[in-house]
């Protein structure tokens, strides 16, 4: 999942962005520029998408986002009152929303627990579509995010990302099968019972950017005593990235899942030799380790170890490095997403 574009799918459905004025304007002055530079008439508007015309005839065939520009002239209430006069919101599985402006993700989340019998459809819910040229991960100013579970009962997916304010306290729900939060720290989501939740995403970030987790927070879910049906895990994202694949060769969670996604992490040589020489990895299916500091050598052996598995080792990254009090050279490792 890119922090730098905005999703194209969600839910298994194409991403339509609902229009926003002042994203319209921008879009309609870029392509005044361009007839300028070419010589062609200057439009005088823009013309709807063939993809928005066709969700507006059938909003159930879209995932509908919603976003307004950093900094925001149309309010983000605004936007979404339109949607709902516009949209036939009943028919919505899918709703995206992204970019709230200068506010915090306190009012978007009231607009939609106060309209939830509006979307009686909705299954898949990701909240806080920022990309990195609207604000970085950690300014992201989240809430509290239970009350979205507690006025969607239905919700299947639901996406978070956003560190600064993000609460998400122990809770209940029946449907979630998929959850994703991207932030700095570890919410209260490991004490929530999610009877149905198959795929869990979870992303650390670096403590100089709220990053306070640890691997020992971790216990509840490597000792598989949460989500009895899990089987998809994702613990991405950390400078501690070689303790992480430690714990996991001995964890219960691992002989369970079947799908384990380590990407992002501070993971070096030693960490790679735990993964190839650990019994434990050798019975998933998927293995995925996009972004790691691991040598090729090690790289191989871990290949030829899980021979069985699928596995995505791609985007090996070489450290910086600084100089230390002695002014000796040493390496230097950042997780994928640090700010």
């Amino acid at each position: 999942m890119s922090f730098f574009e905005h999703l194209t799918e969600f839910g298994g459905l194409p991403v339509v962005d609902y229009p926003c004025a002042d994203l319209q304007e921008e879009q309609l002055n870029r392509a005044r520029q361009w007839a300028r530079r070419t010589g062609h008439p200057l439009p005088e508007r823009l013309e709807p998408s063939e993809a928005y015309t066709a969700a507006l005839a059938a909003p159930g065939t879209a995932a509908w986002r919603l976003r307004v520009m950093y900094p925001a002239r149309q309010p983000f209430a605004d936007l979404f009152a339109h949607f709902l006069d516009e949209v036939d919101t009943a028919q919505v599985s899918a709703l995206v929303v992204g970019c709230w402006g200068e506010e915090t993700g306190q009012g978007p989340r009231d607009l939609l627990v106060e309209h939830a019998d509006r979307f009686p459809a909705l299954r898949a819910l990701f909240f806080g579509e920022f990309v990195q040229e609207e604000a970085e991960v950690s300014w992201i100013e989240q809430c509290d995010v239970a009350p979205l579970l507690a006025a969607f009962p239905r919700l299947e997916e639901l996406r978070v990302r956003g560190g600064s304010g993000l609460e998400f306290p122990a809770t209940r729900h029946e449907a979630l099968r998929r959850l994703v939060v991207q932030a700095g720290g570890l919410p209260g989501v490991l004490a929530s019972d999610l009877p149905a939740l198959e795929h869990l995403e979870l992303w650390f970030g670096v403590e100089d950017y709220g990053g306070t987790t640890e691997v020992g927070d971790l216990a509840p879910l490597l000792e598989g005593k949460a989500f009895p049906n899990l089987r998809s895990l994702g613990l991405r994202n950390a400078e501690w990235g070689d303790d992480l694949v430690r714990r996991l060769a001995d964890a219960p969670v691992t002989q369970r899942v079947k799908v384990l996604d380590l990407s992002g992490h501070v993971l070096t040589e030693p960490g790679g030799e735990v993964l190839a020489a650990a019994p434990a990895f050798r019975g998933l299916d998927r293995l995925v380790m996009r972004y790691h500091f691991v040598p090729e050598p090690v790289l191989e052996r871990i290949r030829q170890a899980l021979s069985g598995v699928a596995l995505d080792l791609d985007d090996p990254q070489e450290p910086d490095h600084d100089l230390d009090d002695d002014g000796a050279e040493v390496p230097v490792y950042f997780p994928e997403v640090t700010e």
